[in-house]
């Protein structure tokens, strides 16, 4: 929430919408203020509606990078490295993302429609594991002398 100090810095006009249940404050039990600084011949109910109704999406793409893909488990603490964390996690989503609305996952990875992010994550999932399964089969001197290396015996 902005204070009365911050609010008087705002340049500009600022356009603003007020939503509620009832046709008073007084008898209003949700109320919802939207604010914007577009134009006010821009700034028509349909537009408001169609702008806001799209920051659902916002919310959604939070939700699932937060529990599918680990955007709040970094483990670092230098700007650098939180920058290449979300760097990593945006890539990873926005991959899965598109190949899950490309049909790319489906077509070879599963036999029925990936509808939810996670159908299209576990998907992505069987890919990987296939594709590490196929190449351990053919490295698998590599690999156990690779683990040799750090001291762990492969058996």
């Amino acid at each position: 929430m902005l204070s009365e100090a911050e609010i008087s810095r705002l340049k500009g006009t600022r356009n603003i919408a007020i939503v509620m249940n009832a046709s008073t404050f007084k008898d209003a039990e949700d109320i919802d203020y939207f604010i914007t600084n577009f134009k006010p011949s821009l700034v028509t109910p349909q537009w408001i509606v169609e702008t806001y109704s799209q920051r659902n999406w916002v919310e959604v793409f939070y939700r699932e990078v937060k529990g599918w893909l680990g955007l709040k488990e970094y483990q670092v603490r230098g700007l650098r490295s939180l920058k290449r964390h979300f760097i990593l996690v945006f890539c990873a989503y926005t991959f899965i993302l598109w190949h899950k609305l490309t049909g790319g996952l489906r077509r070879r990875w599963a036999n029925k429609p990936l509808d939810t992010f996670p159908e299209a994550l576990e998907a992505f999932r069987t890919a990987i594991s296939f594709r590490f399964v196929e190449w351990l089969n053919h490295n698998l001197d590599l690999f156990t002398s690779y683990k040799a290396s750090l001291g762990y015996i492969w058996a």
